[in-house]
């Protein structure tokens, strides 16, 4: 197996100075190349476990459903009754969940509209102020305006 690393991880002139170097800035910088110099080589076979893991795992979640779909809530267990019962359970939960999901819908609009209208209210406020200090500014210009001209 070929590596692709710039340094390998031997007893090499470079990697004994890195590892000194390391030592002398900061000790958990030299451990850390220490620890490359001793297990480096199992480096690639770790990532290629890893690898192989992850993909085993979202084969799984693919073959599943997506991950979303549950095994006890697909799988017949022989009991009629049992199964019945279950899948009254399910739909009766799927039905709360489904009304949850529209009240939370529902609360958000709610949430959101109160926030435009506190939005709107600061805002009229604001202009209104705006409006009246310039009007204010007004009559003291027109009022300086006059004192010059006379």
């Amino acid at each position: 197996m070929t590596s692709h690393a710039l340094i390998r991880p031997a007893w090499t002139p470079a990697t004994i100075a890195m590892m000194v170097g390391g030592f002398m800035l900061y000790w958990p910088l030299g451990l850390a190349v220490l620890a490359y110099i001793l297990w480096g080589e199992r480096l690639e076979g770790f990532r290629r476990d890893v690898n192989r893991s992850t993909d085993r795992f979202a084969a799984f979640c693919r073959s599943s459903g997506g991950g979303r779909a549950m095994p006890f809530a697909t799988a017949r267990t022989g009991n009629v009754a049992f199964d019945d019962w279950r899948e009254r359970e399910l739909t009766r939960l799927d039905e709360e969940r489904r009304k949850l999901n529209e009240a939370h819908a529902e609360f958000e609009a709610y949430a959101r509209e109160l926030r435009r209208a506190k939005d709107q209210e600061e805002f009229d406020r604001f202009m209104a102020a705006r409006r009246d200090k310039g009007a204010g500014r007004d009559r003291s210009g027109a009022s300086d305006a006059t004192i010059i001209d006379a």
